[in-house]
């Protein structure tokens, strides 16, 4: 397949209408992640830009998780899962935020995030903003410093970036 690497991947996700519930169309990435080539493309893309700049990389559950683990590995720093509440044993910190058919929460364990803690949010879609922004007050909350939030695909029209407003914000694709 031929284009440019925001194109490749464009063409081949996957639009899933109601899902999951009506009036929401789903962004399915696993064709991206079933190209190997492609899927390596979009961790380099994702990563090189920070290259010396990050201590972690925190991924959101669950999509976020193969990029942003596929991306610390590039970059040989530690991985951060930022999960759903209730999802991991022990202490755990976590902050309540609004999306776009509910609302949720997220968690880390308390503790695995450094104080001082320079930090890349990873995710695959950026619709309207909430899980990123949580995750961005999550990190703060902890004691670090968010560095930059990268998505492999932005759903412009669902304007998810003014509520990261301030922070740096990459999207190898918007649709």
């Amino acid at each position: 397949m031929s284009g440019t690497l925001a194109e490749r991947i464009l063409a081949t996700m996957r639009e899933v209408e109601d899902f999951p519930e009506p009036g929401v169309t789903f962004k399915d990435i696993t064709p991206v992640l079933a190209d190997g080539g492609l899927l390596a493309e979009a961790v380099r893309a994702h990563a090189d830009p920070y290259r010396g700049q990050v201590d972690l990389v925190a991924g959101l559950e669950a999509r976020g998780f193969i990029f942003g683990a596929a991306v610390a590995l590039h970059l040989g720093v530690g991985f951060l899962p930022v999960r759903k509440a209730g999802k991991l044993p022990g202490p755990t910190v976590g902050v309540d935020y609004d999306l776009e058919y509910g609302s949720s929460r997220v968690e880390v364990h308390a503790g695995d995030l450094p104080d001082g803690a320079r930090v890349l949010v990873v995710d695959d879609v950026l619709a309207t903003g909430g899980t990123a922004a949580a995750a961005c007050r999550l990190v703060k909350q902890c004691g670090g410093t968010v560095v930059a939030v990268e998505v492999l695909t932005e759903i412009v029209a669902l304007g998810g970036r003014a509520l990261l407003e301030g922070r740096t914000v990459r999207s190898l694709t918007s649709v």
